[in-house]
Order: C-alpha cells, then structure tokens, then sequence
C-alpha cells in the first residue's frame, strides 16, 4: 500500500532497524538490518526514498546526527 509519507530508518533500542513514519509514534517494521528497512521503506513509498537516515554510534559525525539516505 504505497503512501506519501516520509520514512526514516534508524538503530532501534530493542535490537535491529526501525521504519518510522516522519512524526510518527512508533515504528511501522523493525528489520533485523539497516538495508531491509530501506527496502521496507520503499516499499511503503516507493516514489519517494527514504531520504533521511538516523545515525547512532559512528566514529563520525555526533551520535543522533541526520545524514542523507544517499551517502
């Protein structure tokens, strides 16, 4: 069912990666891999990527940081 929100895939606290719902409350799949969410999110909009991803724990940039889906 294709929708025009927005979705970010972030690092869940229980383990795996979150699809979220730009907004939203709470996650509308969590994915055992980051790359699996991606591709659960294009599933839910696939004329719009998900273009924003949510970062935690790198050895770059500030835990918590957005960064383009793209790079």
């Amino acid at each position: 069912m294709a929708t025009k929100k927005q979705y970010i895939v972030q690092q869940s606290n229980a383990g795996g990666f979150e699809v979220k719902a730009k907004g939203g409350a709470k996650a509308s799949a969590i994915l055992p891999t980051q790359h699996e969410a991606e591709k659960r999110a294009e599933e839910l909009n696939p004329n719009n990527r998900p273009n924003v991803r949510r970062v935690r724990n790198t050895g770059v940039g500030r835990p918590g940081e957005f960064r383009p889906e793209d790079s």
